[in-house]
């Protein structure tokens, strides 16, 4: 990404600017509503980078395309997750009804969230897998931001940080709940997506691709499927209990098993045929899903 057209804004007192909105209340927490919004045309680059966690919510995602949004959606707003330094692309000119919560980091220190927040990895999903909320679920949305509002401008004393925590921390476990849900509500779509996932891993297991760039990554995986890495994991894991890395481990040692009974390959010339650098990895990591050594497995054979 070029860096001129990338602006890195560090506190919520710039950023209140660019946006044209009013001075913060707080130097560690925002919530800004999206109509209130005036950026002056021409003045942003095409990305913002801000050391703050975003959450915002649109009543209506404009652009199919750019939302991901399906015929299995629902089409009630939604929202967008980014975490600390990533990147993402500025605001468009259009008025959009909703809100955009930031929230430093360091507003969660000595609270458990400023560890477990890390956990939730829709932080790391991309515009194009927004969370599509229901009518109720907009409800609940709704009333979790009304209460941050309340804590930020009426009343700041020594229980907002813990109230407007407890509301944040809230608001993330209903939508790590929405996005099961999500998921659950997408699975004709997700098990294209499996499908497609499995062929171009066979393809790289069955052609000698292994051999020649080694083995195939999530990351690799994610940008055949055009989905981010995270979102990629989740998915799989709720249609298969597995995570992307281990859908691929299975994949390798169900080669592995085919190659050790049908052929004469050395466990060193399987490992090499798979994408694995040292033998021992591959030994390993078979040991490990197959409860036997590879020998141990070829010996049953015999």
């Amino acid at each position: 990404m070029n860096k001129s057209h990338l602006l890195k804004i560090e506190s919520l007192t710039h950023l209140h600017s660019v946006f044209g909105v009013s001075k913060p209340v707080h130097p560690l927490v925002s919530l800004v509503k999206l109509e209130d919004i005036n950026i002056v045309p021409g003045t942003l680059p095409d990305f913002l980078v801000l050391n703050f966690y975003k959450v915002a919510y649109k009543m209506e995602l404009n652009g199919t395309m750019k939302y991901g949004q399906n015929y299995y959606d629902f089409g009630e707003g939604g929202l967008v997750f980014t975490a600390p330094n990533q990147p993402f692309q500025s605001p468009d000119q259009s008025k959009k009804s909703g809100y955009v919560l930031f929230v430093h980091p360091d507003f969660f220190l000595s609270y458990p969230l400023a560890k477990t927040i890390k956990q939730f990895g829709f932080f790391s999903y991309t515009a194009n897998e927004a969370l599509h909320v229901s009518e109720s679920e907009r409800s609940t949305i709704i009333s979790i931001l009304t209460i941050i509002k309340e804590e930020l401008y009426s009343r700041i004393d020594d229980f907002s940080q813990s109230i407007i925590i407890a509301q944040i921390e809230l608001l993330l476990s209903y939508s790590h709940r929405f996005y099961k849900r999500q998921f659950i509500t997408r699975k004709v779509v997700n098990n294209e997506l499996l499908y497609k996932l499995d062929e171009i891993l066979d393809n790289c297991i069955n052609t000698g691709k292994t051999l020649e760039q080694g083995l195939p990554t999530v990351q690799y995986l994610a940008e055949q499927l055009n989905l981010s890495p995270n979102y990629l994991s989740d998915m799989l894991r709720s249609l298969t209990g597995k995570n992307a890395q281990q859908h691929i481990h299975q994949k390798l040692i169900d080669k592995a098993k085919e190659l050790l009974s049908t052929t004469n390959l050395t466990v060193s010339e399987v490992a090499y045929q798979l994408g694995f650098e040292h033998p021992q990895s591959f030994s390993k990591l078979f040991k490990t899903k197959a409860k036997l050594s590879p020998l141990q497995f070829r010996q049953s054979f015999n």
